[in-house]
């Protein structure tokens, strides 16, 4: 029989690590935590200021997120808070009855020895599990697991908007980033009125960090003149697992030169049977040509250009950043 989203995400708290701790007294769970470390002759914080934490970072996972699917977000946090010591709240929305307003919660950590025995650093998770009653006390008990005096991001990974808009207008507002994955949006999702558009962040586009510096370092030794005049179309083809960075990567490029020539060209998508593609194709009316064409399974990457003073062909190499480098290029970038 297969599992209902609400069977996955109820499962979803108990798979993740942590040990299990009363929401009232979390400072309690964290000192227990870090004793057994310290006996298990793991590392371990000698004091808060061993901590050196940079930022809090609430990573609000939507109802239909699997077992899986949180796990691999889970690591992609604990490999960010490796390289940025941060207080990590993870949100595991539960079943229940609608009235039901129980929070459940569980302590995590880790620490890393530097050059040094003097350099420690180390980060703290708290996972906290909520029935559906409860979210309307969420914020509340959100801003008490964080660390004071420093900056609030907020990762909402495939939450719904009615979720948003219902519950966590406030943290949406007071937080230095709000961080999407438009390519892990729930399906039929409708367009939210961010209380601060700026903050938003894509973690699509941010993943294309690499493929837009390869591009715009291409384009860059010719005149914006050249590249525009008698442009038709600007094409971006893609495979099936790449479908929200295509999309990202046309308004991207679109906003680059969009506006350019006499006349708008035409910004188009296209499907591609080859999964790992990503491919940027320029058409003219003359004989001019561009094609940026990548397999990022393998990493390979081929441009073909000629913009009037003679073919070239430049092979290369091309990549998607990794999940936890392109959350801090969203986060700080």
């Amino acid at each position: 029989m297969t599992s209902t989203p609400q069977t996955q995400v109820e499962s979803l708290f108990s798979s993740l690590p942590g040990l299990e701790a009363p929401v009232s007294d979390l400072n309690a769970s964290f000192a227990q935590l870090w004793h057994g470390l310290s006996e298990d002759g793991k590392p371990a914080p000698s004091s808060d200021d061993a901590k050196a934490t940079q930022v809090n970072l609430v990573l609000h996972l939507g109802e239909k997120t699997g077992v899986g699917d949180g796990l691999v977000q889970f690591e992609t946090a604990v490999r960010f808070s490796r390289r940025y010591p941060s207080r990590v709240v993870i949100l595991c929305p539960e079943g229940g009855a609608p009235d039901a307003a129980e929070i459940r919660a569980k302590v995590y950590g880790e620490c890393t020895l530097g050059k040094s025995e003097n350099d420690t650093r180390c980060f703290e998770f708290v996972v906290l599990g909520y029935a559906p009653g409860a979210r309307r006390f969420l914020e509340s008990q959100v801003s008490t697991c964080l660390t004071t005096d420093l900056p609030v991001y907020y990762w909402a990974h495939g939450v719904g908007t009615e979720a948003l808009g219902a519950d966590f207008r406030s943290l949406l507002a007071h937080s230095r980033r709000v961080l999407v994955d438009s390519g892990a949006r729930p399906a039929g999702v409708t367009p939210f009125a961010w209380p601060d558009l700026a903050a938003v962040r894509d973690l699509a586009y941010a993943r294309l960090l690499h493929v837009r510096q390869s591009i715009g370092q291409f384009l860059s030794r010719y005149p914006m003149g050249t590249l525009c005049d008698e442009l038709q179309e600007v094409i971006v083809a893609h495979g099936s697992e790449l479908t929200a960075e295509a999309a990202a990567l046309l308004g991207w490029l679109q906003d680059r030169i969009g506006q350019c020539g006499r006349n708008r060209a035409r910004f188009t998508l296209e499907a591609s049977a080859e999964a790992q593609l990503l491919a940027v194709t320029f058409a003219y009316a003359t004989e001019k040509h561009f094609s940026w064409r990548a397999d990022l399974g393998p990493g390979r990457l081929i441009i073909v250009a000629d913009f009037g003073t003679g073919e070239t062909v430049l092979p290369g190499a091309v990549s998607l950043l990794a999940p936890e480098n392109a959350l801090s290029e969203a986060m700080f970038f």
